[in-house]
């Protein structure tokens, strides 16, 4: 699995390096062990809500080349969803397999169109900024529509990612990166449609 980790100026990092952090895990498992990922972006580096500075690996790429698409949320999206150069980039993805975010990253998904007729969530803050790209707003911690997977706010991240392990790599791989990461906690509030 070949996997595309956006980044963007005014990012959380949380939402990013939580999701990172826990996914990076499924190489250790024989169904993902030939996972790759990048980190993608339209600059050579981008800068999060607090100054934190982070270098891009792939510039620009065709997103329809990997599988997975993950698209972190933070103050950033707000402008992003109204710039069209960064819109049509995210577009590209229109072909890879599985679309994913965790907080307002959803609402970069909503502006390239990917949520028309789905039900979607991202941080409780800003549903109402969710609600004219979507179907429904669902609020729960994490929602899968097919092969659209949003997330609530910020530390949610972990959640996802751990949801993640579990759908490429199943249960005991799950528990098993919990255990390693010293994470005791259970997701509530998964909602599959």
């Amino acid at each position: 699995m070949k996997i595309a980790l956006v980044l963007f100026n005014g990012v959380t990092f949380l939402d990013f390096v939580g999701f990172y952090d826990v996914i990076y895990r499924l190489r250790q498992f024989e169904p993902t062990k030939d996972t790759t990922w990048y980190i993608c972006g339209l600059t050579e580096e981008v800068t999060d809500e607090l100054g934190m500075r982070v270098s891009v690996n792939v510039i620009r790429p065709d997103l329809s080349a990997y599988d997975l698409v993950f698209i972190p949320g933070g103050m950033g999206t707000r402008k992003l969803r109204e710039d069209a150069d960064f819109i049509d980039w995210i577009r590209t993805a229109e072909s890879a397999e599985f679309k994913v975010s965790v907080c307002t990253g959803s609402l970069l998904w909503g502006a390239a169109g990917f949520l028309k007729g789905r039900k979607a969530t991202t941080h409780p803050n800003v549903y109402d900024l969710l609600q004219p790209y979507c179907e429904e707003v669902v609020q729960a911690r994490i929602v899968k529509d097919g092969h659209l997977i949003t997330a609530g706010g910020v530390a949610t991240s972990i959640d996802l990612g751990v949801y993640v392990i579990e759908l490429f790599a199943g249960a005991e791989a799950a528990q098993l990166v919990k255990k390693q990461i010293d994470y005791p906690y259970q997701a509530a509030g998964i909602v599959e449609v």
